[in-house]
């Protein structure tokens, strides 16, 4: 069979899809694209068996119609490299090759039977809603950055979505860290919770710049299977199994003592004053007081020592509280506005970080870090 597409389109496809390739799958046929074209559509599929990504390809001069498994990299070198004009593909199923012509060059890879690549399971008792893009975009960029990687707790290495009246939650913990995002825009009148996957969401987060129509997500807890669309582009993922922690109980409700300070300037300091922490603890000390704030460090191995006043307006009592400064700075990292407020009651207590203005009236953003004992 044979047919033409525009190289500057089927680049752009396939290299939104090629996120989800399973390259280190034990299934090798997961290190290809399957391409089908039915009628006039080129469909483009990408898998790893657990998520699976389709991108659809109008075509308009086509003879013939096959469903074959072409090698990926390969396939996305050259076309990284050519030119931008119409590539013509010419599939032999027969001797299970493929060759792809355009301008003055030639090139031939082997392909194989697409029906030996992995089937996406219906998804049956689906619910369904849709979300701005930008909206899920932050959502997960927001909580993506404190999952956890240990695989012992399968349910904390996703980010957890509850799906309510009140609006749309994610939430995202590794036990030292916790994130929510909160957005009332997004509602349901039939509440749901499932755990999104890391990989999967991760990639989704990347290829949603730029994309102004609205995500349809349809997801099943009898299947425990989720599916994301939008323009011509289609993720489908198995969602994580298990009972998420209750991550509310985690989060304090009486933090009488705050300290509002610049984001910016705080997260320098924290860079600045972490170099001469403990390199296996990043341990560093913040000192409170009404009169000033200090951020200390020390390593006692090697005799380095840092201190640094910061400017800050500091309400309470007298307090001194030790973090982790690699966690405590991917906090302000991934952390909106100019100004934070950071929450605390006691040093051995959880400190809460918020924006001081959120980005916008429908959402909020929370961010919890567990305090470490302090050696020095």
């Amino acid at each position: 069979m044979k047919f033409i597409v525009q190289r500057d389109v089927l680049y752009k496809n396939l290299s939104a899809i090629s996120g989800v390739l399973g390259y280190n799958s034990t299934v090798p046929i997961l290190s290809n694209f399957l391409f089908t074209v039915k009628g006039n559509n080129l469909i483009l599929t990408a898998s790893d068996a657990d998520s699976t990504m389709t991108a659809v390809v109008e075509l308009t001069n086509v003879e013939g119609e096959c469903c074959v498994a072409v090698p990926s990299k390969i396939l996305l070198d050259t076309l990284k490299l050519v030119s931008e004009n119409p590539i013509v593909f010419n599939i032999d199923e027969s001797i299970n090759e493929v060759k792809y012509t355009v301008a003055n060059g030639e090139y031939a890879a082997p392909c194989y039977p697409g029906n030996e690549y992995p089937q996406i399971p219906e998804i049956t008792g689906a619910q369904s809603f849709e979300i701005e893009p930008i909206i899920l975009q932050r959502a997960i960029s927001k909580t993506l950055f404190a999952t956890s990687t240990d695989e012992m707790r399968a349910t904390m290495t996703g980010v957890f979505c509850e799906l309510n009246s009140d609006g749309i939650t994610f939430v995202a913990t590794d036990a030292h860290k916790l994130v929510r995002y909160t957005n009332n825009k997004i509602t349901a009148e039939e509440p749901a919770s499932f755990v999104l996957p890391k990989k999967p969401i991760s990639h989704l987060k990347s290829i949603l710049t730029g994309v102004e129509s609205s995500v349809k997500v349809d997801y099943s807890a009898q299947t425990h299977h989720i599916q994301f669309s939008f323009d011509n582009l289609t993720m489908f993922s198995s969602l994580k199994e298990g009972k998420y922690p209750s991550y509310q109980n985690v989060i304090p409700k009486e933090n009488p003592f705050n300290l509002v300070v610049n984001r910016e300037e705080f997260l320098r300091s924290i860079k600045r004053v972490c170099n001469y922490s403990n390199q296996s603890s990043f341990q560093i000390r913040l000192a409170l007081s009404e009169e000033g704030t200090v951020l200390t460090a020390e390593d006692l191995d090697f005799s380095n020592k840092a201190e640094e006043s910061i400017a800050g307006l500091y309400t309470g009592e007298k307090m001194s509280i030790g973090f982790n400064a690699k966690f405590l700075r991917e906090m302000l990292e991934n952390m909106d506005g100019n100004e934070i407020r950071m929450e605390l009651s006691r040093p051995e207590k959880a400190a809460l970080i918020l924006p001081v203005e959120e980005f916008s009236a429908e959402e909020s953003v929370l961010m919890l870090i567990m305090p470490v004992m302090l050696n020095y």
